[in-house]
Parts: structure tokens; C-alpha cells; sequence
């Protein structure tokens, strides 16, 4: 349920573009220093972004250095750093850690209990150090277990689970900010989970699987055309309300980059998905007619 927060790069500056990737490369490289190679292979889009929301709302002074990595070993990249990258990584890593301990106790998957052996330790450390966004990732991802477990379809209910975990992870200070912080996280964390049921959607119904979409989809299955229609309008809504308190807050810095993926870079995933069924549908049709 991560990877959904990203650039639009046709519709970027190449200047922005480049920042962008600094932005992206320091959290890499904080997650390297701060969690070992296993913390950088955790390293997600989403988490950038809210590095960069957080240094643009607070302003905080950013430095840059060039370095190589194994991506880039033999050219050094510029790498931005500042005070949010340090805690994007640590919030990157224990959201992590969350989502194995979540998939070993939903799936019993060796990947996931992999994960929690492996991540333990230095999740427990990430905790202490914010205890408020760790008991609310656990809080949170008990109660949607359980609304999974009951095979929920109430969408609003299991999708405002990971709404609420995602409005801690932006409050990295609880002041005037707080508020809209929240209310931007909370919605945009709906979409996430929203958008991630629909991508599983046909997966799941394939294999009988959970999915809160299901009632939709057999409320629609007469027009399936609808159920992409409503999903949608879904998601618009969710976007909507996000970039509304985005707006509100005084960002001044970086604000084509965010602009462009609260915009359109959340839609990357949604208009393959719209695409790779149309073409389906097509060669369907054109099986039947054969």
C-alpha cells in the first residue's frame, strides 16, 4: 500500500525534476546511514513526498553534497538533507516494519515475518523516538485488521483506518499547522487505500479474496464501465479534500514539485490501471467476435 505518491515527470521543470531526485537520493541515503542497506530497500515515493511537504511548510534549511551510491557509483549525484529527512526515514522504516508484522499476522507470509525478524530492533528504537505516530501505525492497522477480518465493505470505514495512520505521520509538530496537517494526511491516505483495492481488485475477485470493493462491483457488475466511474469519483473526492488543506497551509518552497504530484502524479497509477482494462476489454470483444 506505498509507491502511489509520484512525480509526473512529462509535466516537471527539469530544474524541479532535479530537486525532486535530491530529495528522493537523501532520504535514500539517510535510510542507509540511520538503517543499513535493509533500510534503504524500504525506501518509498510516499515518504519522499512528505520530506519535501514538511521542508517546504517549515522551511527548514537544506543542505546539499554530492555523492555516489551503488546506483551511481562512478558519477556523484547531488543529495539534499535536512532535519524532515531524518524523520522521513524513520517513519519510512517503522511504516515498514508495520506493513511486514501486518502481512505475517494477515498472511502468515515468510516475507513478512522475514521482515519483523530483520526489522525489529531499530523499529523498536524508531518507536521510542515517536511514540505517538508508532501507537497510532499500530492502533490503526489492528482496527483495519479486524474490519478485514470481518470482510467489511463499508469502504469508508476500513479506508479511513489508513486515513488516520497517514494524519499522524504528517503532524511532525503539533501546532498551528497540526489541523491541516491532518486533514491532508487523513484523505490522502484514504486514496492510497482506496486506490490499492482497486488495483487488487481483479486479483482478489479471481481468488476469492477480501476486498472492499466487492459490494460496488456486484452493485455495477451490469455495467462494469460504472464501477471505474464511481471508483473514481471516489478517489477525486479523497484528492479534493487534500488539496484543499494543502492549499490552505503556506508553502512557498517546492511547490511546483508538490503541486505536480498531489496534481497529477497520484493519477499515474490509476490511468495505467483504466488503460490496462480497456485493452483487456478490447481483446475480449475481439475473442468473442472471432
Amino acid at each position: 500500500m506505498i509507491g502511489y505518491l509520484t512525480i509526473d515527470k512529462p509535466d516537471l521543470r527539469i530544474r524541479d525534476y532535479y530537486q525532486y531526485k535530491g530529495y528522493y537520493c537523501g532520504l535514500c541515503h539517510q535510510l542507509r546511514r540511520q538503517y543499513g542497506l535493509l533500510g534503504q530497500m524500504s525506501l518509498t515515493y510516499d515518504l519522499t513526498f512528505v520530506v519535501i511537504l514538511l521542508s517546504s511548510l517549515y522551511e527548514e534549511k537544506t543542505s546539499m553534497r554530492p555523492r555516489r551510491c551503488v546506483v551511481h557509483p562512478i558519477k556523484k549525484i547531488p543529495v539534499l538533507h535536512n532535519p524532515m529527512t531524518d524523520y522521513g526515514a524513520d517513519m519510512n522504516f517503522l511504516l515498514t516494519y508495520y506493513h511486514f508484522a501486518d502481512d505475517w499476522k494477515d498472511e502468515k507470509s515468510l516475507v513478512g515475518l522475514a521482515g519483523v525478524h530483520l526489522f525489529h530492533k531499530k523499529a523498536e528504537k524508531a518507536a521510542k523516538k515517536y511514540p505517538r505516530q508508532a501507537a497510532a501505525f499500530k492502533r490503526q492497522l489492528n482496527a483495519l485488521q479486524k474490519l478485514e477480518e470481518q470482510q467489511c465493505q463499508d469502504i469508508d470505514a476500513v479506508a479511513g483506518c489508513y486515513g488516520h495512520l497517514m494524519e499522524e505521520l504528517f503532524v511532525f509538530r503539533q501546532d498551528q499547522w497540526e489541523e491541516k496537517m491532518r486533514r491532508m494526511g487523513f484523505f490522502l491516505g484514504k486514496y492510497i487505500y482506496i486506490l490499492d483495492a482497486f488495483e487488487d481488485f481483479s486479483e482478489d475477485r479471481k481468488k476469492g479474496l477480501y476486498n472492499p470493493l466487492r459490494e460496488l462491483w456486484e452493485s455495477s457488475k451490469k455495467q462494469p464501465e460504472k464501477f471505474d466511474e464511481l471508483c473514481g469519483r471516489m478517489l477525486e473526492m479523497m484528492i479534493s479534500e487534500c488539496c484543499n488543506a494543502f492549499e490552505q497551509l503556506p508553502c512557498l518552497w517546492e511547490t511546483d514539485i508538490l503541486r505536480n504530484i498531489l496534481y497529477s502524479g497520484v493519477w499515474g497509477k490509476y490511468r495505467k490501471l483504466i488503460k490496462k482494462d480497456s485493452v483487456q476489454k478490447e481483446e475480449n470483444h475481439g475473442n468473442e467476435s472471432i
